[in-house]
């Protein structure tokens, strides 16, 4: 196993600012609502629309109904030669796009800004006038960056023929400063807003090919372990159906010299195990790796081959004592093989983590039907430094340990001891029951 699988110790804790904002009455309360209302907006987006368009509606029936309102800057010039329906008609057309901002806001944008031309050429300010402002916010958020740079610029320069030029008011600098900032501070919302949703959406993004690559990558790594261990079975039932083979061929010749009638079975058996090996070579082949410089011909490690395996880990500086239980000889090859690699996995865990002058203790106990192999480690020693890990299940070690433990119906416990420092490997493998000492198979 890799430590790069799971982290020593505990994950550092996320950082608290974010529930603190959630867990404030106010902070919190703004944040429910705000999720609340994207969810709202994005179902019903016709409903907030509506609400907008009254809105702005209820604001410019002041300027409809009161003949002595002078809109925001004082009097005007020749507000009293408009008649009321005129009035109406031009509130009607600032306010109506509305209605269409979020499918077309650049269209939206320049129709209001040329409706807001004709009533200031007409000497008529009205509070309608916002929904220019609302056309700006919209366009900034959703429309195009070159067609917000162009309303940008006609607005600015709207306004001032209007303040300077069209409409005569009685304060035109402060008119004009005051609506300049409204609609520049109409734009920046908007493209704040903007950016932290196409932030959030590259967020969003980024995790979601994350999750794809940790799920792949968990694939690749489970089947190249698979491709692993089955070439590791493919020798070892390979030699086991030539071993097979051979004794019933030389059974069969035997049988055949003495005239014996078993001699015809014994010739079909080894036939069929020559087919089996065959078969077996052909769908496991695929999954041997070509080796250019390397060749395998030293067998597969078994239980015995753990001492010099130990011997070796010694020398590298890590203690290491080993403790057996029951009669490991008599287990078959496979299970000693794999008992074998996760031992090999562990340990190399810990030195890689835990580092030389730690302290590993290894566990072989075979009792009626199970095999339980424990490696434990007492962590890293004081005043040295811990190699970072991951803590997620991605890395090659874990996965060949339960993917070895699992064809053999195992249980397999990793993590930090629950006693104090250090790591744990605890593995129990479903095994054939051992004859008990002194026992003679028939």
């Amino acid at each position: 196993m890799s430590r790069e699988d799971s982290t020593r110790g505990t994950a550092a804790a996320p950082s608290p600012g974010l529930d603190a904002a959630w867990a404030h009455p106010v902070l919190g309360r703004l944040l429910r609502g705000q999720s609340h209302r994207r969810r709202m907006d994005s179902r019903y987006p016709w409903l907030f629309d509506t609400v907008l368009v009254l809105v702005v509606a209820l604001l410019s029936l002041p300027d409809l109904i009161s003949p002595d309102n002078h809109g925001p800057f004082g009097e005007t010039g020749n507000r009293g030669e408009v008649t009321t329906p005129v009035l109406w008609l031009l509130a009607v057309a600032l306010i109506a796009p509305l209605w269409w901002r979020r499918r077309a806001p650049a269209a939206v944008c320049f129709v209001i800004l040329a409706v807001s031309l004709v009533q200031w050429t007409l000497g008529v300010w009205q509070q309608a006038g916002v929904s220019a402002l609302v056309a700006l916010y919209s366009l900034a958020l959703r429309g195009s960056l070159r067609a917000l740079g162009w309303a940008a610029a006609l607005t600015a320069a709207a306004l001032t023929a209007a303040v300077c030029f069209l409409v005569p008011v009685d304060h035109p600098l402060i008119g004009l400063f005051f609506m300049l900032c409204t609609a520049t501070a109409a734009i920046a919302t908007g493209l704040t807003l903007r950016i932290r949703r196409l932030y959030l959406a590259a967020l969003e993004d980024r995790a979601t090919r994350l999750e794809v690559e940790r799920d792949q990558r968990v694939r690749l790594t489970a089947a190249a372990e698979r491709a692993r261990v089955a070439r590791e079975m493919h020798d070892i039932v390979g030699h086991n159906l030539s071993v097979m083979v051979g004794v019933a061929d030389g059974a069969a010749a035997l049988a055949a010299n003495r005239g014996e009638r078993s001699a015809e079975a014994l010739r079909i058996l080894g036939d069929t195990g020559r087919q089996a090996m065959g078969e077996l070579r052909r769908v496991l082949g695929v999954l041997r790796e070509e080796q250019e410089n390397e060749r395998l011909l030293s067998p597969q490690p078994a239980i015995r081959d753990l001492d010099p395996l130990l011997a070796r880990v010694r020398a590298a500086g890590l203690a290491v004592t080993y403790r057996t239980v029951g009669d490991l000889d008599a287990l078959g090859s496979g299970v000693q093989l794999t008992v074998y690699r996760i031992v090999q996995e562990a340990l190399t865990n810990t030195l890689k983590h835990a580092g030389p002058g730690a302290t590993a203790e290894v566990s072989v106990a075979a009792d009626t039907g199970t095999l339980r192999i424990r490696v434990t480690d007492t962590g890293v020693p004081p005043g040295a430094r811990p190699e970072a890990g991951r803590a997620d299940e991605t890395g090659h070690g874990l996965v060949g340990i339960r993917q070895r433990a699992a064809m053999y119906g195992g249980d397999v416990t990793v993590g930090p001891r629950a006693g104090g420092a250090g790591w744990i490997v605890d593995v129990v493998l479903d095994v054939p029951s051992l004859p008990a000492e002194g026992e003679q198979l028939p």
